[in-house]
């Protein structure tokens, strides 16, 4: 009976895991479904309950963390002036270490060179930073 009990409890929990997506609920589920298996062996109660605590501890503190990062990695989203940074820009007037004016995407920008470089219109030049309204560029090759 014991074993049918973590069993449930275990696929309940597996299961409220779809609403919550912050991996807990199914690291607890697992555990529970552990202590089902350590049940149906003939454990007591007592070793069922130890064998889901230590399995709980392990993969909530262990096992989550390692899953959170790993699915997360490389999603993080840039928005914004951030966005620009890494950008292709066409230079529209001569940009130096002073100033000039570069098209990123469809809109003008004021720049400046990186190394002070002089780069000459309709050259291609990347976005190394956005300082205010000013994107930092340097030579594309």
């Amino acid at each position: 009976m014991a074993a049918l009990i973590w069993l449930v409890l275990g696929v309940l929990l597996v299961a409220a895991e779809l609403l919550s997506g912050d991996f807990v609920l199914v690291m607890l589920g697992v555990a529970a479904l552990g202590a089902a298996g350590v049940s149906a062996l003939g454990a007591g109660d007592l070793v069922a309950a130890g064998a889901f605590a230590v399995a709980a501890l392990g993969l909530v503190a262990g096992a989550r963390p390692v899953l959170k990062r790993r699915l997360t990695a490389g999603n993080e989203l840039r928005s914004g002036v951030a966005a620009l940074v890494g950008a292709t820009a066409v230079v529209v007037s001569t940009v130096d270490g002073h100033g000039g004016r570069v098209r990123i995407g469809g809109e003008v920008w004021s720049a400046r060179s990186l190394d002070h470089a002089v780069l000459e219109p309709g050259a291609e030049v990347t976005v190394v930073e956005i300082s205010g309204a000013t994107a930092v560029v340097m030579s594309g090759s």
